[in-house]
């Protein structure tokens, strides 16, 4: 691992438009939750808030797919976003998008870029 990077989980641990794997990283000197997910077989990762307020977007742990499994949608307001830009398309916050955070995938594993 180099230097800059944190694991985040096993690429095994994130199935195709499957359950979110959820972290915390250090976002202006406070823990914040965050979620890595795989969507067209590349791993995405955002801050786990809405764009509309600041409320965690998943129904269930880990849950943040529609159930087509096309958009990431927030269980508090119905706000639908893109998962491959984490931009909301539908809801309160259409026109804004979720935090993104880098990440990168190498030798099976996962990994948060500070």
């Amino acid at each position: 691992m180099a230097a800059g990077q944190r694991l985040i989980c096993e690429s095994t641990d994130l199935k195709e438009r499957g359950k979110a794997v959820r972290f915390s990283v250090d976002w202006y000197g406070r823990s914040e939750p965050a979620f890595a997910v795989r969507f067209d077989g590349v791993v995405r990762a955002y801050l786990n808030r809405c764009a509309h307020v600041p409320v965690e977007l998943d129904w269930s742990e880990g849950e943040f797919f529609d159930l087509s499994a096309l958009y990431l949608v927030c269980a508090t307001h119905g706000a639908t976003y893109l998962p491959e830009s984490g931009r909301c398309i539908a809801g309160p916050c259409s026109g804004r998008s979720l935090t993104p955070l880098r990440v990168a995938e190498a030798e099976g594993k996962v990994f948060l870029i500070d």
